[in-house]
């Protein structure tokens, strides 16, 4: 997120004039995991060991591990000159620390973007036997931007040819100069075109998308442009892949919006449409969002996995990312999530779950069927731990999930049947006098209505994700109780049937 902090740039000017980190030299990262032991630090969701992180970037699949770059920086817990953070995981789930991988210098911060593995080598980084790894990201000028110009913000690369370890910039960068007119021109998102055999960039202008191409990665010319957009807020970290089902395939464009989120503040919609190459065009008017809660925010895909999209963001929220009460550290990741496409009443529909790879941390679980119940105690089932994934199928009737603590501070989670609406209620879960904006209680319509009711709950100490008829409406919320939860229950009005429920304690990750 970066249109919130355009004030923050200049308080941190003087700190980068300089450019004192600019020819700065990877470093060991030192781990503690007693920092993993803090209040509110998530247990199998990825956060930096310290500081501040926000937007996902450079998602790639190479070498058999996850890349995961993310903006960093490492001074200061709340946003400040941008780096590139760095982890890598081999199962989406346990997540190394690396060394910092782009640092800023004289032409600005690192902003968000994107890498790909360039197999032929047509950026002539690397060798056909040693082919490079790419990254594209955008070049933030702060002085630029104190000077009062527009075109502060410009698109580069660098490449490593040891698998994303280290990094080189490229040293005729930047690739893309801003001749848009629009100080907002930044998050280049780069994916291989097979059927044109070409470089396809999705970039973020001010309310709209740039769509370019290049043969090399270094020369781009520009294509075409969609919007959709009415001005009220800025896009933000694009992504542009296919999906199919059936064989039948869309192609899916994510857009991060700084403002107008389906419960407050940011949020990141999706349109489903074709892409011939050079145009994108949509195939419905509504707005959907992959996300309907506050805190998934700047997602994009891996790159380079076969046969699967893989998903993840950034979670949190522009209204209070700056304000949290975290300690050491400020930001964290949503769970790694498999988008899949579905069609309801003729229309094409983006569905996200959990990745699999997460059953491998399940413990003690516990299965009931064909129940007829208005409440069940989970304590008396044997779940114990405050982070767990609940899974369970019933009718078309209204239940909710209630986390709780001794201090009377407690979480909803459920299914409001008059409303045909899931939901997540924050308004009495702990500390909240941070922001006006995060007290509230969070919804998300049902797309599909009646029939069996399915619903998944992930729970870590500090976050709610919601996966609701089968990925059909998704929720992610933060939560900060002052005293980790210790009870939980389904409560429901009414004597209910519930076909299965079942629940896992999760292990922790660090």
């Amino acid at each position: 997120m970066k249109t919130r902090y355009s004030l923050i740039f200049v308080l941190f000017l003087f700190a980068y004039g300089c450019n004192t980190r600019a020819n700065k030299q990877p470093e060991s990262r030192k781990i503690s995991l007693s920092n993993y032991d803090e209040p509110h630090r998530l247990q199998f969701h990825f956060s930096p060991d310290s500081m501040w992180m926000n937007d996902p970037n450079g998602l790639i699949f190479y070498a058999g591990n996850y890349h995961l770059f993310y903006q960093h920086y490492p001074d200061d817990n709340v946003w400040g000159p941008m780096h590139w953070g760095h982890a890598i995981s081999k199962d989406l789930v346990h997540w190394k620390h690396l060394p910092i991988a782009l640092y800023p210098d004289s032409l600005g911060y690192i902003f968000s973007g994107s890498a790909v593995a360039d197999r032929e080598n047509t950026s002539d980084f690397g060798t056909k036997e040693n082919p490079p790894l790419v990254s594209i990201f955008t070049y933030h000028n702060p002085k630029a931007e104190q000077a009062g110009r527009v075109d502060f913000q410009s698109q580069a690369i660098a490449y490593s040819t040891d698998s994303g370890t280290t990094w080189t910039k490229y040293k005729n960068n930047p690739v893309i100069i801003n001749n848009s007119g629009s100080r907002d021109f930044r998050d280049p998102k780069v994916f291989w075109h097979e059927a044109d055999a070409k470089w396809v960039m999705i970039l973020a202008v001010r309310d709209r998308v740039h769509l370019y191409s290049s043969a090399n990665l270094k020369s781009w010319k520009k294509e075409s442009e969609f919007t959709a957009g009415t001005g009220d807020s800025v896009w933000e970290c694009p992504d542009l892949f296919p999906l199919s089902e059936n064989g039948a395939v869309k192609w899916i464009m994510l857009v991060s919006k700084s403002g107008g989120g389906p419960n407050g503040g940011t949020g990141t919609q999706y349109f489903a449409g074709h892409f011939d190459g050079n145009k994108f065009t949509c195939e419905h008017n509504d707005i959907r969002w992959i996300d309907h809660g506050p805190d998934n925010y700047a997602g994009v895909t891996w790159s380079n996995v076969k046969d699967r999209r893989l998903f993840a963001g950034w979670m949190n929220n522009g209204m209070y990312a700056n304000k949290i009460p975290t300690l050491r550290w400020r930001g964290a990741v949503t769970a790694p999530r498999e988008l899949g496409l579905v069609t309801i009443k003729g229309q094409s529909y983006v569905v996200s779950n959990p990745t699999e790879e997460l059953n491998s941390i399940r413990g003690k679980t516990v299965v009931k069927k064909e129940l007829a119940i208005d409440s069940l105690d989970f304590n008396e089932m044997g779940i114990k731990s405050p982070l767990f994934d609940l899974s369970l199928t019933t009718e078309d009737a209204s239940f909710e999930i209630k986390l709780s603590n001794a201090k009377g501070e407690f979480l909803l989670a459920g299914y409001d049947a008059k409303n045909k609406e899931f939901y997540i209620d924050r308004r009495q879960s702990g500390i909240k006098d941070f922001s006006d904006g995060f007290a509230r209680r969070i919804t998300a319509k049902r797309i599909e209505i009646g029939g069996t009711v399915a619903f998944r709950l992930l729970v870590d100490v500090g976050c709610a994700e919601v996966f609701a008829d089968k990925g059909e409406a998704v929720m992610t919320s933060l939560f900060f109780p002052s005293e980790t939860y210790s009870a939980f229950k389904l409560i429901s009005k009414g004597r209910r049937k519930f076909a299965e429920i079942s629940i896992s304690e999760m292990k922790s990750i660090w």
